[in-house]
């Protein structure tokens, strides 16, 4: 585990990249809302074939879990829509490739205008609302319309993760936000109501050809030291962010943002991964029990990808800034391990 104890906080609008396309090292830090402006990614010839832009959003009930994928590659863009049935354990998957990023629009800064997957196969729009986010998708099966509220006050975390002034991402992970709406299945109705909540991971950035990482999200209620429920959103990564300055590890409690700069120690059987994962750093020792695994595989010549992402729960503790620890039992949702030659 290797702490990093300069973070830098960022708290003013920054542009991610220089004028020659470069990263700017002044946007190199973390920030509690989305400060970065990264129009630059994917703009002309600069990076040309290492710019990756995406939008991906998950909606979690009780009953289902519903992902929205829209990515701009270069030389290619992918849209998918992804539902889960949580007590069947039925899956219902809609993929579109299409080349190039015609098919993909995304704004240079998060919320600065529109994001549209359109294909004949999957079509989808997320929109910036005075209420919240609008998220809708269409796929020959699944219809989606959700509204994600925007609690006054609540933070999040944005990352930038340099690997060199030429190999960058910028990243906000958005954890917890409470969503409402319907999501259709073959015609059946399912209402998403109290308790339903949602994810955003809205990356930008110019990658390696060859990357790894595993991503953690939780929400639910832990219990304080004075016994006092508090309302806990977990942010926990691991491997892509091990030879940079900075992490994309956070807990939000009642909103507010707890930065975790060290590294977290990722243990789990890469040859069973429904067994118990273990993540423990300086300020949290936590266990994931997976009640399902998405295993997901791409093998298009260079192109590869490896993919479990599982569903289930976390139990353990995490301490907040004050050094006070929160109890986590049964938190709600998922911890991926990924591999992508891209």
């Amino acid at each position: 585990m290797t702490d990093h104890p300069t973070e830098h906080e960022i708290t003013a609008a920054v542009a991610l990249c220089r004028p020659d396309g470069r990263l700017d090292l002044d946007a190199v830090g973390w920030s509690r809302r989305p400060l970065h402006d990264t129009s630059a990614v994917g703009r002309g010839l600069r990076g040309l074939g290492r710019n990756k832009r995406w939008e991906y959003w998950a909606v979690v009930t009780p009953d289902h879990v519903v992902a929205l994928t829209t990515s701009a590659l270069d030389y290619a863009a992918l849209h998918q829509v992804w539902v889960l049935d949580r007590s069947a354990g039925e899956e219902v998957d809609a993929v579109a490739i299409a080349p190039l990023n015609r098919s993909a629009s995304l704004p240079g800064r998060l919320g600065a205008g529109p994001v549209r997957s359109r294909t004949r196969a999957v079509a989808i729009a997320v929109d910036e609302r005075a209420d919240g986010t609008r998220l809708r998708a269409r796929t020959a099966r699944v219809e989606l319309d959700v509204t994600v509220a925007r609690p006054a006050g609540r933070e999040l975390l944005g990352v930038v993760v340099p690997w060199s002034d030429r190999r960058f991402q910028y990243t906000v992970k958005d954890v917890g936000r409470p969503a409402d709406g319907v999501l259709r299945v073959d015609g059946v109705e399912h209402p998403m109501e109290s308790g339903a909540w949602a994810v955003l991971d809205h990356g930008r950035g110019r990658w390696p050809y060859r990357a790894a990482w595993q991503w953690g999200v939780g929400f639910g209620r832990g219990v304080d030291a004075r016994g006092a429920s508090r309302e806990v959103a977990l942010q926990l990564g691991g491997t892509w962010t091990r030879t940079g300055p900075t992490t994309e590890n956070g807990v939000v409690v009642d909103g507010r943002l707890h930065k975790i700069h060290d590294e977290l120690d990722w243990a789990f059987d890469p040859n069973a991964y429904t067994e118990p994962w273990r993540v423990r750093g300086e300020r949290l020792d936590l266990v994931f029990v997976p009640a399902h695994d998405r295993v997901s595989r791409t093998q298009l010549g260079l192109v590869a990808s490896s993919t479990h992402q599982c569903f289930g729960t976390w139990s353990g503790w995490v301490a907040v800034d004050d050094g006070s620890r929160v109890h986590l039992d049964g938190l709600d949702g998922w911890a991926e391990d990924v591999a992508q030659r891209w």
